[in-house]
């Protein structure tokens, strides 16, 4: 099964539209505010280099909960807009 992991914060106006176009695109995504889960952003930052949101992670699960294929998407770094994102989150959930 593949999975979106999305990274955001409240009060942030481009994580609320990457939300809304992830919606609108039937896209299931887990979200996961930076606060609450900062040591877990804080790997994804150190691995990427990069401490913008919102910021994905592409993963796929086997039957045992093992992750493979994971994919950082950092904006700035990977997608400069919230609809290139959305973009690559469909190829990779397509392929």
């Amino acid at each position: 099964m593949k999975v979106t992991v999305l990274y955001s914060m409240k009060g942030c106006p481009f994580c609320d539209m990457i939300k809304e176009e992830l919606k609108k695109n039937d896209i299931f995504y887990i979200d996961r505010d930076i606060h609450e889960f900062e040591d877990e952003y804080d790997t994804f930052v150190e691995a990427t280099d990069n401490e913008y949101v919102p910021a994905m992670m592409l993963l796929t699960l086997d039957n045992n909960e093992n992750a493979s294929d994971v994919m950082l998407l950092a904006p700035d770094r990977d997608f400069q807009d919230i609809y290139e994102g959305v973009n690559l989150v469909k190829e990779y959930l397509l392929d």
